[in-house]
């Protein structure tokens, strides 16, 4: 008896040593062929921008293509989920956006993921966050909106592209920090970002705060007026803009736009340190830096335990808002 289990045990052990050389041997060979990255939103936005950018310098880092595909739906749900479902060997991977990841898991207490069920692979870039006036608004300054909304409570308007988007969420937190009440300005939503960004211009609203993509032409030509970014410096497109820190409101720097790369949950340490070596790569890539600034982006690759963090303070700030404001999402 005991010469039989002393058989089987061996024979579990060298099992267990084939199947750890061969899982070294997949990982030494990783990537074979192409990886698949499911933008969650439609083509022609900040996530397929971002991912098509980040696809468009991968080749040269990973010897191997990479493949663009939109699964779009439920504001980012369906293709985050699509995500979540698939197998952790590194060839199916997200890019993360902050609605998806860090706004929806903390409004909707539904969702099918939450915002830590993915593995963080690292922060790929900023998208500032600015909110503006009309060019010819008499308010000239962040602090002039400030008091015009003191002094006329529940008469402005601001655009947003819908109820739970960061377009709403930036005056919101503006008006817990002024204690005013979340009907201290009155919210329009619209079908998107550029919608809302078109109503300020046409006088339909006072105020919109979004992604600055949206709006830097415009404050260029003058039609707009920016009154604030949420960067932690100033962007060298509009370098007159104040942050947000310099007028006065620190906390509104945690509302900004994000890109972000992740994997399914349990992706190997190994495969999490490979994608860390290649984003370090691509941050010093001149042809990504460029295309990343051109859509109105702030280049700014994290490292996975970085990332984690920073998703974690994003997702923190959202739910303590939405609870603040007796916010959910059915």
């Amino acid at each position: 008896m005991t010469s039989l289990v002393c058989r089987y045990t061996a024979r579990l052990l060298l099992g267990s040593l084939v199947f750890v050389a061969a899982s070294g041997s997949a990982l030494a060979q990783y990537p074979n062929k192409p990886i698949l990255i499911i933008a969650p939103f439609s083509a022609g936005g900040d996530s397929d921008l971002a991912a098509r950018n980040l696809t468009g310098v991968l080749p040269k880092y990973i010897g191997q293509n990479a493949i663009v595909l939109n699964r779009v739906g439920a504001s980012g749900a369906i293709g985050s989920e699509y995500v979540k479902r698939a197998s952790p060997d590194g060839y199916t991977l997200l890019l993360a956006r902050v609605g998806s990841q860090a706004t929806l898991p903390a409004l909707k207490p539904d969702l099918e993921y939450k915002w830590n069920d993915f593995t963080f692979l690292g922060l790929l870039e900023l998208n500032p966050y600015v909110c503006a006036v009309r060019g010819d608004s008499p308010y000239k300054t962040f602090g002039d909106l400030v008091e015009g909304i003191r002094k006329n409570p529940g008469k402005l308007r601001y655009s947003t592209a819908g109820v739970g988007t960061i377009h709403e969420m930036g005056p919101q937190m503006l008006f817990d920090i002024l204690k005013l009440g979340k009907e201290a300005a009155i919210q329009v939503p619209y079908k998107g970002g550029g919608d809302a960004t078109v109503a300020l211009i046409s006088g339909q609203v006072d105020i919109n705060c979004t992604n600055l993509g949206t709006a830097l032409g415009f404050i260029k030509s003058g039609q707009l007026r920016a009154l604030m970014t949420t960067t932690p410096e100033r962007y060298k497109e509009i370098p007159n803009v104040p942050t947000a820190r310099e007028v006065g409101y620190p906390q509104l720097e945690r509302i900004i736009g994000w890109s972000a790369l992740y994997g399914p949950p349990g992706m190997d340490r190994k495969l999490v340190a490979y994608w860390g070596d290649v984003l370090q790569k691509v941050a010093q890539d001149q042809q990504w830096v460029g295309a990343t600034e051109r859509i109105g982006s702030v280049p700014r690759i994290m490292n996975p335990a970085d990332t984690a963090k920073f998703v974690r303070e994003q997702f923190e700030t959202y739910d303590r808002l939405g609870k603040a404001i007796g916010l959910t999402l059915q």
